[in-house]
């Protein structure tokens, strides 16, 4: 048995019906040729249930004592899994849009894990036109972090087209291979349970001469309102139309962008590509709400998670950690808008700086806390401690392949709760950035028109960096009224931004 470390628990504290606590994403697919779709489809998912020994979290169930998920909690193996359960086969309704697609994922990310099970699910999905086929699936945040997510998609996939797989991608012998395939160039420096208990953090950061008390001293300083562009949670966190109580039910929309397109509008103000991201998404939320008649006067806050994942560790449940970005909503002009974000990132970048990654996870478990404990309380709405989440995961930088099909994207579907109504998370593969926008559909039913406002938002960073000289525009997006009336516009790859999915 393993213990879940206290963020783990938390994830599980906080997990309600209209909260539920499951991160996932859609992979897609094309075909390879001349083979039948039907019986492809159902000789992955046969691949897939012939594990006889599962790597984590497969076959890891939880296990409670007397006080629930509120005392001492493990991971103990499921003796009797039932792959069946665990592996499903759907298929779409006629014509097989993206739309019947993400409206399927939609309902699929609403409804809890159950909890005497494993805590994940996969979706084998067929009827999609153009010979595509997609797989959801979803992991309990208690059991999988984002990255950890992507590592086990990568262990089902190859750079090689002609290879194929001969055990199953569930079992632990595809794990050890995966493990064994990594570049290990520098062995993780803190176990997990260094990382579960304060007493061993006290002592590695000791050992390695990093002073605890420092970090701890700056982070009480920011609470007090020191610490220059650095926001923590609560402070200065306007309220917003995002920021109101949730149901149950989600809206699921995704699309692709040029991952040089973004880095070169980073690279133009002399910032990073994750800067580019965050201007692209502050531009498009300050057009949503503008257009709604809901922007706050003062700048809307996201947390933007950090992977404190040492090289080579692929069993952490979660090993993240958390900075708040200010998204200069109240800022008209792009390029200025752009300009106070970098300062801002610069400000958490130097804050976590110093720290070693078990300093960092301690003091983000700190920033979380409050939030997470005040989930089941229904008072995020009320106080929110920041306004969204914007979350970057590094994916696999060159095309992949599972028995031949190729992988056309990578679209994370992530956690909504009671008082944020929105999460945008970005996979980067292959060429490009794959977003997934994950909203409370009662509280965000327009959410697709996000889309339409990302790319105009990239648009203006581009002519505020002056890159709109040395190439031509981009097409004129089509309104919003004409992307719900869209019926099968295939992604575009290779520098074009995709076709709405919504």
């Amino acid at each position: 048995m393993k213990r879940l470390s206290f963020l783990d628990t938390a994830f599980l504290l906080s997990e309600s019906r209209e909260t539920p606590m499951h991160v996932g994403g859609v992979n897609l697919f094309t075909l390879p040729e001349g083979v039948d779709e039907q019986e492809f489809l159902h000789g992955l998912a046969d691949g897939l249930r012939s594990a006889n020994e599962f790597q984590r979290p497969f076959a890891d169930r939880l296990k409670t004592g007397l006080l629930g998920p509120a005392g001492p909690s493990y991971w103990q193996e499921d003796e009797s899994l039932d792959l069946d359960y665990h592996i499903r086969h759907s298929a779409l309704p006629k014509p097989g849009r993206y739309r019947e697609l993400f409206n399927l994922v939609s309902r699929l990310h609403s409804t809890l894990l159950d909890r005497n099970r494993p805590l994940w699910e996969m979706h084998l999905i067929e009827g999609l036109q153009d010979r595509q086929l997609a797989v959801y699936s979803k992991y309990h945040h208690a059991a999988v972090d984002g990255s950890r997510a992507i590592h086990l998609g990568r262990s089902m996939l190859s750079q090689d087209p002609h290879h194929r797989i001969h055990v199953s991608p569930l079992s632990r012998e595809a794990g050890e291979q995966y493990r064994a395939s990594l570049d290990h160039r520098e062995p993780p420096a803190f176990s997990d349970a260094e990382l579960r208990n304060v007493s061993e953090v006290l002592k590695s950061t000791f050992d390695s001469g990093v002073h605890l008390f420092g970090a701890l001293k700056r982070f009480t300083g920011a609470w007090m309102g020191q610490g220059g562009p650095l926001m923590m949670p609560f402070l200065n966190v306007p309220r917003s139309s995002i920021n109101t109580p949730v149901d149950g039910a989600r809206r699921f929309v995704a699309q692709s962008w040029s991952f040089e397109r973004i880095r070169a509008v980073g690279r133009a103000f002399d910032g990073t590509f994750n800067d580019a991201v965050l201007a692209m998404c502050a531009g498009a939320l300050r057009l949503y709400l503008r257009n709604h008649s809901k922007l706050p006067e003062k700048s809307l806050k996201a947390m933007v998670p950090i992977s404190l994942r040492r090289d080579g560790d692929l069993d952490s449940s979660n090993a993240v950690g958390t900075m708040i970005a200010d998204l200069a909503t109240d800022i008209s002009d792009a390029g200025q808008r752009m300009v106070a974000i970098q300062a801002s990132t610069v400000a958490g970048k130097d804050y976590f700086k110093e720290m070693s990654p078990a300093e960092a996870q301690l003091v983000s478990m700190m920033i979380q806390m409050p939030g997470l404990l005040m989930i089941p309380l229904g008072l995020m709405s009320r106080l929110p401690p920041l306004n969204t989440i914007i979350s970057n995961v590094p994916g696999p930088r060159e095309p992949m392949f599972w028995n031949g099909a190729r992988l056309e994207g990578v679209y994370p579907a992530s956690i909504v709760t009671e008082g944020i109504a929105l999460n945008i998370t970005m996979v980067t593969y292959d060429k490009n950035v794959d977003f997934g926008i994950t909203a409370c559909r009662r509280t965000m039913p327009q959410a697709q028109r996000l889309i339409d406002y990302m790319e105009q938002a990239l648009t203006e960073l581009e002519d505020a960096a002056g890159l709109l000289n040395n190439q031509a525009r981009p097409v004129k997006k089509s309104s919003a009224s004409a992307i719900e009336k869209s019926t099968n516009k295939k992604p575009a790859r290779k520098g074009r931004k995709k076709s709405s999915l919504a």
